[in-house]
């Protein structure tokens, strides 16, 4: 039996579905491991349909207008799991087709926020598109619920926002923060990194950032990286690691999230949620 902790793949039809089953079995096949696709189908109360019984309607009338909302409700329901049936098959095929031969495949009521706080001991790191159908065609936005699941789930997420490329660089965002000092640790450690290109970049005044960048690059040398690049840069960090992205060809940007309070968030803004609206790669938020 395979004990390891699951690549989950959270899909829901949307354009962005394909490309996290092709990120899903990047991450799986790199760490070995196995892979899950997820289909949620969330109940929401304030979608469902109320209607106001009240007023002169008679006993029968009410009778019947509930039985009609029953079968109805019933139906939209059998609709939607045919529906996510469906997703699924086609996300299952996919992968398989990318070379990953036996993917899990599960169907889910509930809100997804809770489902993943149920299994989050099981899961490595957890794959979702950056907009779900919603707003698939707005690429200045990200989906309604995003910024939210990432703060409840305290684990290791890969946002994907566009078709899948097969990772060759990837970007450290660096601050000297314990966090980002965890997060060089599990870099330095992990099979997933392993033969890629990796840019370490800092946003701090110059010899801070020097500083750190310095010992930072130490740490992943001793692990046995051969190739690191440095930079340390000035400026608005979200917008200086944003054009560093896209001038160096970067394909995956690693980084933790949400690593200040609530009220530091209130008060100046969450730095992750600023990338996650600006970036143009992939996300991988370490936690």
């Amino acid at each position: 039996m395979n004990n390891k902790k699951l690549i989950l793949a959270c899909i829901d039809g949307s354009k962005l579905s394909e490309a996290v089953c092709d990120y899903a079995v990047w991450l799986a096949q790199r760490i070995e491991g196995p892979l899950k696709l997820m289909y949620m189908i969330d109940h929401h109360p304030e979608t469902a349909k109320t209607v106001d019984l009240s007023g002169s309607i008679g006993v029968d009338s009410r009778d019947h207008l509930l039985e009609e909302i029953t079968t109805s409700e019933h139906q939209h329901s059998k609709q939607r799991i045919q529906e996510g049936k469906s997703i699924l098959q086609v996300a299952k095929a996919r992968v398989v087709e990318d070379g990953f031969a036996d993917p899990i495949v599960c169907l889910q009521h509930g809100s997804l926020i809770d489902s993943l706080a149920e299994i989050k001991e099981d899961i490595r790191i957890l794959v979702i598109g950056a907009r779900g159908k919603i707003h698939e065609d707005q690429t200045d936005k990200i989906g309604a619920k995003l910024e939210s699941m990432i703060r409840s789930f305290h684990g290791h997420i890969l946002v994907a926002y566009e078709a899948f490329k097969s990772p060759q660089r990837i970007m450290i965002a660096y601050d000297g923060s314990e966090a980002s000092d965890k997060a060089i640790a599990m870099i330095a450690d992990s099979p997933l990194y392993k033969g890629l290109s990796c840019h370490l970049v800092c946003v701090n005044k110059k010899d801070t950032a020097d500083s750190l960048i310095e010992t930072a690059a130490d740490k992943l040398k001793a692990a046995g990286w051969a190739e690191i690049i440095s930079a340390s840069l000035q400026g608005k960090t979200d917008h200086e690691l944003c054009e560093y992205q896209v001038k160096h060809n970067i394909d995956i940007t690693v980084m933790g999230a949400f690593s200040h309070t609530r009220l530091h968030d209130l008060l100046l803004g969450s730095f992750t949620t600023k990338m996650l609206l600006n970036t143009k790669t992939p996300l991988l938020l370490l936690r």
